[in-house]
């Protein structure tokens, strides 16, 4: 496992270089070259100056319409990267806020979310999106920031799916996926995460909000295994889906 993959910001959530892993059979991911993070709706000034010096040229923007309208990011002064988005819907909801539907405890959150990674690799607008984002990925430009709302549902499966095909070893994949829940100020992402939840569904308790805004090991695994189910194998699922 890598060290100290954070960027440490004030107003965005789960950012991270997501590179600089080993791969089986020998050599290691370019740190620096691949981030990740949710939404930059509520970037500072000096977020968007730390951003700036990364010197992105492409931006993976994995929202849909209406949450990138509600939530506009914000974008250093000049700044050139190409932002590649899907013009539509990619989830009528953010995923883990459609999941949050009917949650009334922490068991019911975890089965919900369990349930929504069995689905999330077959949704059309994600291939879509996931399509892009190894393209772009192969065009070798420069450095990437791939991100959704909360940086861990859509993003984590475009992360992970990079991984295998690097390969990069499961454990460490599996690592990386689960960052989510310890890195940078996990308490503010899950509190402003909480507040969007409870305004569309009311009341939910504060252990079923933290499972819902947080990621397990059993997610992960649910995709996979649906992947493996319908398609045989991941390598397929990366051939025949995403080309």
């Amino acid at each position: 496992m890598k060290q100290n993959p954070a960027l440490t910001l004030d107003g965005v959530h789960n950012f991270r270089d997501y590179g600089g892993y080993g791969v089986i059979g020998g050599g290691r991911i370019k740190s620096d070259m691949l981030f990740r993070s949710g939404q930059h709706h509520g970037a500072t000034d000096g977020d968007l100056a730390a951003i700036a010096a990364l010197n992105l040229r492409s931006v993976i923007d994995f929202r849909g319409n209406r949450e990138r309208e509600s939530q506009p990011c914000r974008r250093p002064v000049d700044f050139t990267a190409e932002i590649i988005f899907y013009d539509g819907e990619t989830a009528a909801l953010a995923p883990h806020e459609g999941a949050a539907q009917g949650v009334l405890n922490a068991a019911d959150a975890h089965r919900k979310m369990e349930q929504l990674y069995s689905t999330l690799p077959f949704r059309k607008p994600l291939i879509a999106m996931l399509r892009r984002y190894f393209a772009v990925l192969a065009q070798g430009n420069g450095p990437s920031l791939v991100h959704c709302l909360a940086g861990k549902d859509r993003t984590g499966m475009a992360a992970a799916l990079l991984h295998h095909a690097l390969g990069v070893h499961p454990d460490d994949a599996m690592a990386d996926f689960l960052l989510t829940n310890t890195i940078g100020n996990a308490g503010a992402r899950i509190a402003a995460g909480g507040d969007a939840i409870r305004a569309r569904w009311g009341g939910i308790d504060d252990a079923a909000i933290q499972i819902m805004m947080g990621v397990d090991e059993t997610y992960l695994l649910a995709a996979r295994k649906a992947v493996e189910t319908e398609h045989g194998s991941l390598d397929a699922f990366l051939a025949d889906v995403l080309g």
